[in-house]
């Protein structure tokens, strides 16, 4: 079944009922000219498991701690966000599969050649779908072909970089000339940089909680990656896995630009795009299904692969 995303960018008191989720409106609730039949009414609940992702974008949501359980026993994760209105922090229960303690120990003990070749697959992969992002826009992309057949274990030569440096000069430069901020060939792909950066960052921070949602599930460490390595990152190997991913969220952007044009702020129209992340229909192993169910996919196999049991990670193919 595929999870719903939710999104609160206004006040809010959430809390739980009868295994749903209840939304109620402060504004309705604390207005005294409004009879009880009709806050009743205004009340809305959704079932917790078919939740998949929370987005809480206001400082005036109120939230239960019963309810937070209950999102954690159902391995919804749950994303804060500050002051500028983007994701700030990243909720998620600590055990999410009942071999949780195997797969943790097959995990650590995985060797540094498993790991090399996991990453090259990983990357060959992202650069795949980088290139098929590309010519999805009618942009040559025949420059990307060496770069991917040639990744080495560990891509100890930095083909990912290689491939970065070509794919974000050219990403963006089909956009119509007139179009405001149209980044063209002078995009710089920047944390804290020009617009579209804002819309990459809140993109990727989605695909992130659903990809660390989807580890945690499949019962692995999310800090323990198979290429980042950081101590003050929690979700290493969220930020290994969703290499590949990435590609699909530029390809969204840009549909966006061209239909919106590019906006320093990201409006709630936009972000309802963004949010639409989860559904994106995505291609793997043959197989035709939305980028959620994708992502448990992916982590599984890696399980598979720390087990011995297989030794090619399922990533999706753009095409």
């Amino acid at each position: 079944m595929i999870k719903r995303t939710l999104y609160f960018g206004n006040p809010a008191y959430l809390s739980l009922t009868n295994s749903q989720l209840m939304v109620r409106l402060p504004e309705v609730e604390k207005n005294k000219q409004l009879d009880n039949l009709f806050k009743q009414q205004a009340q809305a609940t959704i079932p917790v498991e078919d939740i998949g992702v929370v987005v809480l974008d206001h400082k005036q949501i109120t939230i239960t701690h019963g309810l937070l359980d209950a999102l954690m026993e159902n391995n919804v994760a749950v994303i804060t966000c500050n002051n500028t209105r983007h994701p700030a922090g990243l909720l998620l229960p600590l055990q999410g599969n009942t071999l949780q303690h195997e797969r943790y120990q097959h995990q650590l003990e995985a060797s540094e050649p498993m790991r090399k070749q996991l990453w090259q697959q990983t990357i060959v992969q992202k650069i795949k779908n980088q290139a098929a992002v590309l010519q999805h826009q009618q942009i040559d992309a025949s420059r990307l072909y060496p770069v991917y057949n040639n990744v080495k274990s560990g891509d100890s030569e930095n083909a990912e970089g290689t491939a970065a440096a070509f794919y974000w000069t050219n990403v963006f430069t089909k956009l119509p000339a007139d179009m405001a901020h149209a980044p063209g060939n002078l995009f710089r792909r920047q944390r804290d940089g020009l617009p579209p950066n804002n819309y990459l960052n809140y993109g990727y921070a989605i695909l992130r909680a659903i990809m660390a949602r989807s580890i945690v599930a499949a019962g692995l460490l999310p800090t323990k990656g198979i290429h980042h390595h950081n101590r003050y990152n929690a979700y290493c190997l969220a930020d290994d896995l969703m290499e590949p991913y990435r590609p699909y969220v530029d390809k969204l952007i840009v549909e966006i630009i061209l239909k919106q044009g590019i906006s320093d702020e990201l409006n709630k129209e936009i972000k309802t795009h963004l949010l639409g992340i989860p559904v994106i229909d995505v291609t793997l192993d043959g197989e035709s299904s939305p980028l959620m169910v994708a992502t448990q996919r992916t982590a599984i196999s890696l399980v598979k692969c720390f087990a011995g049991e297989q030794r090619k990670l399922l990533y999706p193919e753009l095409s």
